[in-house]
């Protein structure tokens, strides 16, 4: 496993090819939120699943990429959760 101070020179496709896990909450009122707790932040939501897994896509990217480019902060690895 990588340092995280190895991990601060890989490319921006390697940050981007990273498996993050997700939670995802089903709301009360319909709909979906999706978290990634290991990118502080980085959140969506969706009308339906499919709809709300391709926003946190898109958001996980955009997060990777204004992080990557800004330099102020280091990219988190994905953490080993289990899923029950």
């Amino acid at each position: 496993m990588k340092t995280n101070s190895q991990l601060e020179h890989e490319s921006l496709d390697y940050y981007l090819s990273l498996k993050y896990p997700m939670s995802v909450y089903p709301e009360d009122d319909g709909g979906y939120t999706v978290i990634i707790p290991d990118l502080p932040g980085c959140m969506t939501q969706g009308e339906t699943l499919e709809e709300a897994m391709e926003n946190i896509n898109e958001a996980r990217e955009l997060w990777i990429e204004t992080v990557f480019y800004s330099r102020k902060k280091s990219i988190p690895s994905p953490s080993k959760r289990i899923s029950i």
